[in-house]
């Protein structure tokens, strides 16, 4: 006699454990790149951060390392999500509004990056 078995847990593939750590490692190259220009300059101040965001490659690694976070976090959120909450319904809702407020981050990121200068 077989058994049908049901996996339970965040078994959700290794493209998103993949696409996780890479983000990871995407996020600690940033963070590194910027630690290093705080201890090279003596510290960050408004007049550095000026100078470093007038620079497209700064730029757009900023850019980067915020897609990174957010992906991060929608695979994480979504995992405990899956989990945690089991009326599709609640579990949906919850992910519309992760998705929402992930996107609005997204968009003050590139307002912030690219938006009007003064």
């Amino acid at each position: 006699m077989v058994a049908k078995r049901h996996a339970v847990g965040a078994h959700y593939g290794l493209t998103d454990w993949l696409i996780q750590r890479l983000s990871a490692v995407v996020m600690v190259l940033y963070t590194a790149l910027v630690l290093g220009i705080a201890l090279w300059s003596g510290g960050i101040d408004y007049g550095l951060w000026q100078q470093l965001l007038d620079h497209n490659g700064f730029r757009i690694a900023s850019f980067l390392f915020m897609v990174s976070l957010l992906y991060h976090a929608w695979i994480g959120m979504r995992d405990i999500y899956m989990d945690y909450l089991k009326p599709v319904a609640v579990r949906l809702a919850f992910e519309a509004v992760t998705v929402v407020v992930l996107v609005a981050y997204l968009g003050w990121t590139i307002q912030i990056l690219w938006g009007a200068r003064a």
